[in-house]
């Protein structure tokens, strides 16, 4: 179906066709899940897809502060164009879950600024931001494990894992995860915390899902690697 979203698009533009897309079903079910729009989202990719690669549309549109907007500005902005201090900024914005994900995603892991960002936000005391900095170091743990200090990791997931807010709380379950999944000698150990801890034990997961329970979760993805 056609959005009537061309390359030359206006913001006023975009932001109407995403409006007009809003489904007051569907924002009840995000709403549920932290997010404040109801545009189901592969509709909001067909608006984004026509727009290509525009990193000053994009910065346009995330200025908007509307979730929607926002959502199709990490679809078209260049990852490499963004400065530190821009993501940082804009990384500090984003508490809607789907657009903190996406922006992480989509924009941060493909940043040559990755790297110090994770460093900055790891420590952060504002629980939202240093989910994004265990986030980047679960992509550590799984692609570029050299540097990095696992069993600190793992004493910090230790000490705090289990009183941590939920959206943090949440990216530390899923570093365990990939350390047990990733890293063998440290497998028992992880398992081990996750167990001590029951952190997201009782989560309810959809038939043929994987539950985010790490000890669960480590066998499963374990046994899809055949390691």
């Amino acid at each position: 179906m056609s959005t009537g979203i061309t390359v030359d698009s206006t913001v006023s533009e975009i932001v109407a066709v995403l409006e007009a897309l809003e489904d007051p079903k569907a924002r009840v079910v995000n709403e549920r899940h932290g997010d404040d729009h109801g545009v189901n989202l592969t509709r909001l990719r067909e608006v984004a897809k026509p727009l290509k690669k525009n990193q000053d549309l994009a910065l346009e549109l995330w200025a908007t502060g509307y979730t929607p907007a926002r959502l199709v500005a990490t679809l078209i902005g260049r990852p490499r164009a963004f400065t530190q201090a821009q993501l940082d900024s804009m990384l500090r914005e984003a508490y809607i879950p789907k657009v903190h994900g996406w922006l992480v995603n989509y924009i941060v892991k493909k940043s040559p600024h990755a790297e110090a960002l994770r460093l900055v936000w790891l420590i952060d005391d504002d629980p939202v931001v240093a989910s994004a900095g265990w986030e980047l170091t679960a992509e550590r743990v799984m692609k570029q494990p050299e540097g990095v200090d696992v069993e600190m990791l793992l004493d910090v997931i230790e000490l705090g894992m289990r009183d941590a807010p939920p959206r943090l709380q949440w990216s530390m379950n899923w570093c365990l995860t990939q350390i047990g999944v990733c890293h063998e000698q440290y497998r028992a150990r992880a398992i081990d915390i996750a167990e001590r801890l029951e952190v997201l034990k009782d989560y309810p997961t959809p038939p043929g899902c994987t539950s985010p329970y790490a000890p669960l979760a480590i066998a499963e993805l374990v046994s899809r690697r055949g390691v």
